[in-house]
């Protein structure tokens, strides 16, 4: 029995339920956390949500967000719990890892470097935990529409760079076609999702744009955010967020990377590439993790520290002259 087929016997067999995602959710961590809700309750069965973050005020406008979501876990009353988008079990927040049962959780994710925490690991190269939840949807026969297929075409969207990364497979746009089939209003949904900006936002932007630099000879492009440009825009860490993809689109850069300072000694590192090199291997190596072209995690120091170490990092796993020679080589 395949992991994917234990599960859907577990909703079957059982009616309470717990749902977790990881800290500081992303729009795959909020999109299949309310997904995964609605295909239970569909079924009728009891639900309960918990992040230990809660739901980022970018996305309060879903349709699903109405639902309460726990800072902290029940102590009684589900018999399973099901975490998505958790590389590790520490993913989840203290607070959580210390208040669930592995030996009663369902591990749902699509990182490579998943650590396999719980008694049942669905762990499959997908563009999103939310593609996975959809496809376990199709399994109990439930259709992909309304709040249901909002909150999966959020997941989608937001962890396939609305189908431009790697991860995109003929699968995510089946997915997704079935989706807006459904009828989900494409115009409503990408102005809600895109126009969240505040005008610290645009200030944010601007300012650390404004001190940006390359490094190993136009490979490696940085940005930083650090605490006083935050007081000085009025922004909020959240403004930050899609930053590191700017560096990116320079020509050259095989390597963006994003520091931000989110508390005293605590650094937020997002890293990026086209395919170049594989950014899960360096953030994995720092104590974090993700995906080949996306990846990040959090460093414990400060922020000129912080960038030292992440650059010589990088530096170790920039192809040679004679592998990029082999790249280009390949790309025409």
């Amino acid at each position: 029995m395949t992991p994917r087929s234990r599960i859907r016997e577990i909703i079957q067999q059982h009616r309470r339920f717990l749902i977790l995602s990881h800290t500081n959710p992303d729009g795959d961590a909020i999109g299949s956390l309310f997904a995964l809700g609605r295909v239970l309750r569909s079924l009728g069965k009891e639900v309960f949500f918990c992040n230990e973050s809660g739901v980022p005020e970018r996305f309060a406008w879903l349709a699903a967000a109405d639902l309460e979501v726990l800072r902290e876990p029940p102590t009684e009353g589900f018999d399973w719990a099901f975490a998505l988008d958790c590389g590790s079990a520490s993913r989840m927040g203290d607070t959580v890892e210390r208040g669930i049962d592995l030996g009663h959780t369902v591990n749902i994710d699509h990182h490579q470097d998943n650590s396999g925490f719980a008694v049942i690991n669905w762990v499959e190269a997908r563009s999103s935990v939310g593609e996975m939840i959809a496809l376990l949807a199709r399994d109990l026969d439930i259709p992909l529409s309304g709040a249901l297929g909002e909150a999966l075409y959020l997941a989608l969207v937001t962890d396939s760079g609305f189908f431009s990364y790697s991860n995109t497979t003929p699968e995510s746009l089946r997915i997704a076609a079935h989706i807006l089939e459904q009828g989900l209003d494409l115009d409503r949904f990408n102005a809600n999702l895109q126009r969240q900006w505040s005008l610290g936002t645009v200030k944010l932007h601007g300012l650390a744009l404004q001190n940006a630099y390359l490094a190993e000879d136009g490979r490696v492009g940085v940005v930083t955010v650090d605490e006083d440009a935050l007081e000085h825009t009025g922004a909020t860490r959240e403004d930050s967020e899609n930053l590191v993809d700017y560096m990116r689109r320079v020509r050259g850069v095989q390597v963006s990377l994003c520091l931000k300072w989110e508390s005293p000694g605590r650094i937020k590192m997002s890293l990026r590439s086209w395919g170049e090199v594989d950014v899960s291997a360096i953030a994995s190596s720092l104590g974090g993790g993700g995906h080949a072209n996306a990846a990040g995690g959090v460093l414990y120091t400060d922020m000129r520290d912080a960038e030292k170490r992440v650059l010589q990092r990088i530096a170790q796993d920039l192809p040679g002259p004679h592998e990029e020679a082999s790249l280009n080589a390949g790309a025409h």
